[in-house]
């Protein structure tokens, strides 16, 4: 970290870290957005799952196109996206999304970006972490992205590329030597002492769409795009279209299995969701960055990828309450203070590609 005073954004460079947890990552952008305001620079940047996304996006000069195409996505069309797989390593393939990605960044290298760039996935044939620090963005991305069990791993001969987050939902650990005068990252797993919901995060008026929003997708369109999604779940949790518990052939029955083959997929959601938080607390007290910007786990669910307005709101908030907190006369961070780093431990090494 450089010895330059922090004492306010222009001209300050800023090394990033953008955590994984699904939906909740879109107020990335948010943050993104608010530092960019304030007049820090960007000069590294360390992502995992959603973070590495829009990480990447961001460093490929694509993140308001991005933001644009996410905004417009409603329930039927965040449905659209989700394409089935029959594979028995994951539900979905996530081509359409990898689709959307290759027509705004193109064939980008990370080594290519202005931006350093790495992404996380974990390899599941070696148990340990996989850092994307050059080679083609998207591949790295889409491997960072493979939430196991959900989205199909990256397969590259002996490596199972899947989610970074299952190890480092939020790697501090490859920005540290950036030559920058703050480090900020970005939890979006973040526990909270009670269930805190989006609504009550947001400032009033943004509070009062997301509240209409929300109103008009509890008919029984939203019900039905909620159902096809269960459907194609169950689909592979039970094992390639197969039935669990009792058979039946009465409409009832299908109907009761799929709520129950959901209920399991919700698990293996919210069992990642708790496994990430945890971690996460284990990255930032080994080595605290300047600035932490937690967003609660309860605010949406994983898979909720049609709020991403709010959600971006909620982003810029938080880091507005957070950068102004740092900036103040008051705060440690006028005077020099420096990244505590702890030692690493040896199964902690990664493999960098």
């Amino acid at each position: 970290m450089s010895d330059r005073t922090v004492a306010g954004g222009e001209g300050k460079r800023v090394a990033l870290i953008l955590g994984s947890g699904g939906a909740r990552g879109y107020a990335h952008i948010g943050v993104i957005e608010e530092i960019e305001r304030r007049g820090y620079e960007v000069v590294s940047i360390s992502g995992c799952s959603m973070g590495a996304l829009v990480g990447g996006v961001y460093a490929a000069g694509q993140l308001s196109a991005y933001r644009d195409w996410v905004c417009r996505l409603d329930y039927f069309d965040v449905l659209r996206l989700v394409d089935v797989s029959w594979s028995a390593m994951g539900a979905m393939k996530a081509n359409k999304v990898m689709g959307k990605l290759e027509s705004l960044v193109g064939d980008v290298h990370i080594e290519d970006l202005a931006i350093p760039v790495t992404t996380v996935a974990t390899d599941m044939t070696r148990q340990r972490e996989v850092w994307f620090q050059g080679g083609p963005l998207l591949e790295a991305i889409r491997a960072s992205i493979a939430v196991p069990g959900v989205i199909t791993p990256v397969c590259r001969g002996n490596q199972v590329l899947v989610d970074g987050g299952l190890l480092n939902p939020l790697p501090i650990i490859p920005s540290v030597s950036a030559d920058a005068d703050l480090v900020v990252a970005v939890n979006v797993t973040a526990h909270s002492p009670r269930p805190v919901t989006l609504e009550e995060l947001l400032p009033p008026e943004a509070a009062r769409r997301e509240r209409e929003a929300a109103r008009s997708a509890s008919g029984n369109e939203f019900s039905a795009w909620i159902d096809e999604v269960k459907s194609a779940a169950s689909r592979w949790i039970d094992g390639l279209g197969g039935s669990s518990g009792e058979e039946g052939d009465d409409d009832q029955s299908e109907v009761s299995s799929r709520r129950r083959q959901w209920g399991r997929l919700d698990m293996v959601l919210a069992s990642f969701d708790i496994t990430q938080a945890a971690l996460a607390k284990y990255k930032v007290a080994g080595y605290p960055p300047d600035v932490l910007i937690e967003v609660p786990k309860t605010v949406c669910g994983a898979y909720e990828f049609h709020r991403a307005e709010a959600l971006i709101t909620l982003g810029r908030q938080l880091a507005v309450e957070a950068l102004d907190r740092y900036e103040a006369p008051s705060h440690p961070g006028w005077s020099e203070r420096g990244i505590i780093v702890g030692p690493r431990l040896p199964d902690e090494t990664p493999s960098v590609e």
